[in-house]
């Protein structure tokens, strides 16, 4: 029976990461913010649960002993505060914390490290994104991202750990914030009140957070390494996806569109390639 280490097991992608797991025959060890503990006590996949106020200010040390006994992480903390995280210097403590926590786990003897990356650390010009899509971010969230991903790709595979990098694209779902697009269409159209939107003419590609955790759940428990889409690999538009939500309610009427202006340096497209093979499957 493997035991897999998860950070941010209460967060909006670790919480599906951590349901996921759970439909296996696994040890779960949760590392969470101190007082997010309680909703984990009485899992009975749950071997231990690990509480740190920060985990990206603990030390190597620190991380060899959590990870004793541990067959493979999967790095699911990060900043992502909306409207902040994009160009947070916390992005900066992230990356260092997430070195140190690799220099750890491989000391306490981990086998296999899943890390969690993004779609933004792609040249976004490229419209439609394989795992061989020159690679160019534009904030400081992609560039922590991508240097924690340049680093552990090299320095992992010489200290005998698989590693494998789960880029996400666009995300939503249970627990979503309430700031994000999804949330406040069904806000909006719940009290039957109007919906300001851009043209919504962009090409996206969304997945369902609970997918997402189970693909990166799967790959975890699997031997695929180096860069994974975690995408669906449909295109659709903003306008499309709106117009979806609001047929739910029966509420187009609401949807109004250019009451907000495009962001100009905004991608046309943004189009994963999914290239996640499964060789255990999670049902």
């Amino acid at each position: 029976m493997k035991t897999i280490l998860l950070t941010g097991a209460s967060g909006f992608v670790g919480k599906q990461i951590f349901k996921a797991l759970s439909k296996s025959n696994l040890r779960i060890v949760p590392v969470v913010r101190a007082g997010k503990e309680s909703s984990f006590q009485s899992q009975p996949n749950v071997d231990r649960i690990v509480c740190s106020p920060d985990i990206f200010q603990e030390g190597t040390d620190w991380w060899a002993e959590q990870c004793k006994g541990i067959d493979v992480v999967i790095h699911a903390a990060w900043y992502a505060e909306p409207s902040k995280y994009l160009q947070s210097s916390k992005n900066m403590d992230c990356l260092i914390g997430s070195l140190n926590f690799a220099k750890g786990a491989a000391i306490g003897g981990v086998k296999r490290y899943v890390g969690i990356g993004t779609c933004f650390e792609y040249d976004l010009s490229a419209g439609v994104l394989s795992t061989d899509t020159p690679l160019n971010p534009l904030t400081a969230y992609a560039s922590m991202k991508l240097a924690l991903y340049m680093g552990l790709s090299q320095w992992l595979p010489e200290q005998s750990v698989e590693f494998a990098w789960c880029r996400l694209f666009y995300l939503y779902g249970e627990g979503e914030d309430g700031r994000r697009l999804v949330p406040y269409l069904h806000k909006q159209l719940a009290k039957g009140e109007a919906v300001g939107l851009t043209s919504g003419k962009q090409i996206r590609d969304f997945l369902d957070v609970s997918e997402a955790g189970r693909i990166i759940a799967e790959v975890a428990l699997g031997e695929q390494r180096g860069p994974i889409n975690v995408c669906s690999g449909v295109p659709i538009t903003v306008r499309q996806l709106a117009e979806q939500i609001a047929d739910t309610y029966g509420r187009r009427d609401l949807l109004k569109f250019g009451a907000r202006p495009d962001n100009l340096v905004d991608p046309p497209c943004v189009l994963g390639i999914p290239n996640y093979s499964v060789t255990e499957k999670i049902s």
